[in-house]
């Protein structure tokens, strides 16, 4: 089989060495979608004083911040958890996530919904916050290094780069 394709220009005399897995994973995700979240939270409010006011500008901020705690407890929990018990941190994640489901509905439920909350507003934040948030995860874990096979080693006790 022959290509017409041009090989393009040799690579150099460096050895390619082995990347392992990318470091403080939960914590640059944390950074990635709150600083997401946090710029859809800035044009939200802008847009939501324009529009409502004040108000509005804090009922969207109060969605968007409830949002990016709930969020943030996970990923919080997955760095601390997640580098001494990796399989251990899926089930922390799910209790977890009852304990935020229950915790968040029963202060809302007790707090109740304060005067000068804007539900239209709230909602927009949240939803904004929430599909950011999401967006730069998904992003964050599409770019991460996750090593998933130990590296072989070769007969003098280091990695083998030439496999």
């Amino acid at each position: 089989m022959t290509s017409n394709a041009d090989s393009g220009r040799p690579s150099g005399k460096r050895v390619v060495g082995v990347s392992g897995e990318t470091s403080n994973l939960w914590l640059r995700l944390l950074l990635l979608s709150s600083a997401a979240a946090l710029a859809g939270l800035i044009v939200t409010s802008i847009v939501a004083a324009f529009l409502n006011g004040g108000l509005g500008a804090l009922s969207a901020a109060f969605g968007a911040a409830l949002v990016m705690l709930f969020f943030a407890i996970s990923l919080l929990i997955g760095h601390f958890v997640g580098r001494n018990n990796p399989s251990g941190a899926v089930g922390l994640f799910v209790a977890t996530y009852f304990v935020k489901v229950v915790g968040f509905a029963v202060v809302l439920f007790v707090i109740g919904t304060p005067a000068w909350l804007h539900g239209r507003w709230f909602i927009i934040g949240a939803v904004v916050a929430v599909v950011l948030w999401q967006a730069a995860e998904i992003y964050g874990f599409s770019k991460a290094r996750l090593q998933i096979y130990n590296d072989p080693a070769d007969e003098k006790g280091g990695t083998d780069v030439s496999a």
